[in-house]
């Protein structure tokens, strides 16, 4: 419980400092940069660590095969991971010549130490985000009226014409190969859809349908900060500590704070996504989208960079659309 409270009073604190002092175009932006600049220093230190070019002694990189870096366990560098993959390439979209470079860089960086984490949620969030993002670039340089004489404008014109044609064509071949695809996803996993995969798989479910009954034997208002489960015995970690979490936002939110928190959190990741949207601030928005996904199976809110994505996109979207709006209206 203690542990939850420092937590939300910590991201609270980043929240409002960052909403309450950093400007779109000046003091953000360069946070922006020195941030991933950071991030690509802490990346590099964690792949020495890996491969033993560099050694410290209380840090071990690796859980078993998965990478770790210096974080307690994978799924928070994942968590990482799919924050700094988009972000980067927000910032390779809207950067110039060598900061581009520098921003394409940290992307497929970042995305390569995701996948050594075998998060199978980064995985899923990451095969969603992509076509999300193509989709998001086509209608931006079908509708953007500065593409409308470009060479991106005729592409995506040209994409759009042969979309349903090339899908019809493709649709045997599809059929054909299914079972292939199948193999493919799962080998792509922690555990190459093996036993681990399903027994994680009953593990978590057996902790949401606690999580639920929990909610809702508490009038669906919550039981307050900290965990609320039982171990289950699907457990064998002796240094699991009692009770345990449901390992998802909604629901773990749902027994701390109920129903109205679990409004307040779909809300603001909803409003945050649809202003982006509106914005056409596609990266941003896949961003968003990627945190929705990795809430489904991860208790994501006490992480400060979660927070820290989440205004981000509140103080550019705003500031994207007061622009957009001020532009029109001139």
């Amino acid at each position: 419980m203690l542990h939850d409270i420092f937590a939300y009073l910590l991201v609270a604190a980043v929240t409002c400092l960052v909403a309450a002092t950093m400007k779109p175009e000046g003091a953000l932006r360069q946070s922006l940069w020195f941030l991933i600049g950071f991030w690509m220093i802490a990346m590099a230190a964690q792949f020495a660590l890996g491969w033993n070019y560099l050694n410290i002694s209380s840090v071990n990189p690796w859980y078993w095969d998965r990478f770790r870096g210096w974080s307690e366990n994978p799924n928070q560098l994942a968590i990482y991971c799919a924050v700094f993959t988009p972000l980067s390439l927000h910032m390779a979209l809207t950067a110039k010549r060598f900061g581009r470079l520098v921003a394409v860089l940290s992307c497929i960086a970042t995305f390569v130490v995701g996948r050594l984490t075998k998060s199978d949620t980064f995985l899923i969030s990451m095969s969603l985000s992509i076509p999300l993002l193509l989709a998001l670039r086509l209608r931006s340089w079908l509708t953007s009226p500065e593409h409308r004489r470009s060479l991106r404008f005729a592409a995506a014109t040209l994409v759009m014409v042969a979309m349903v044609p090339l899908s019809l064509s493709l649709l045997p071949y599809a059929a054909a190969t299914a079972n292939d695809v199948e193999g493919l996803a799962a080998g792509m996993m922690k555990d190459r859809g093996g036993e681990g995969t399903k027994a994680t798989a009953n593990l978590r479910l057996s902790l949401w349908q606690d999580a639920l009954h929990a909610g809702l034997e508490s009038g669906s208002l919550g039981l307050g900060p900290g965990p609320h489960l039982e171990k289950p015995t699907g457990i064998t970690d002796k240094g699991v500590a009692l009770p345990v979490e449901a390992h998802s936002t909604i629901l773990d939110v749902f027994t701390q704070a109920g129903l109205p928190g679990v409004i307040v959190i779909f809300s603001l990741l909803a409003g945050t996504l649809a202003v982006l949207l509106r914005a056409r601030l596609d990266a941003l928005s896949v961003l968003i989208f990627a945190l929705a996904v990795f809430s489904i199976s991860h208790f994501i809110l006490r992480h400060p960079t979660v927070w820290f994505a989440v205004t981000l996109g509140l103080i550019l979207g705003f500031d994207r659309r007061s622009w957009a709006h001020a532009r029109t209206k001139g």
